[in-house]
């Protein structure tokens, strides 16, 4: 298999795994290959690094680097402040209505209310149930409590 590094005319990259070069461009002509982002069938192949194995890796260093050192004490703060940023987005973009969320969401589906952006709360079954009817739902992140609780 290789990897090639893609993008689109949209310059989004990913990366796709294919068995040869000539396999590439047998389904990039054919419109199999698309970009995950935007479904843009209009593919290329970017500059990429190749990898080339040498052998057995190297032992890992016994003592962290200057940089990992950095990193260790900075990133729980970036990962904190990523996620108040991430509160403050979805309580400024959303309207809380509790546990009236599947009320409020099949009534938005069906047409009885106006659509908007909501959060709440829902049991397991009303979250399947809602799946089941067709209603697009999206579950918060594991520890991310908004408004005393709700999600």
């Amino acid at each position: 298999m290789i990897v090639f590094s893609l993008s689109c005319r949209h310059h989004h990259a990913f990366d796709g795994w294919f068995r040869s070069a000539d396999d590439f461009e047998s389904q990039s002509a054919r419109g199999l290959v698309s970009c995950p982002v935007c479904g843009d069938a209009k593919i290329a192949k970017q500059l990429s690094a190749p990898r080339i194995n040498t052998g057995a890796a190297a032992p890992a260093p016994t003592r962290a680097p200057a940089n990992d050192v950095m990193a260790a004490t900075v990133l729980p703060n970036l990962q904190e402040h990523m996620l108040q940023e991430f509160k403050a987005f979805v309580r400024a973009n959303t309207e809380n209505v509790g546990t009236k969320f599947a009320e409020t969401a099949r009534k938005m589906h069906y047409g009885e209310e106006a659509h908007r952006n909501i959060r709440g709360r829902v049991s397991g079954e009303e979250a399947m149930a809602l799946h089941e009817e067709g209603i697009d739902t999206l579950s918060l992140p594991p520890g991310v409590l908004l408004d005393e609780g709700l999600q």
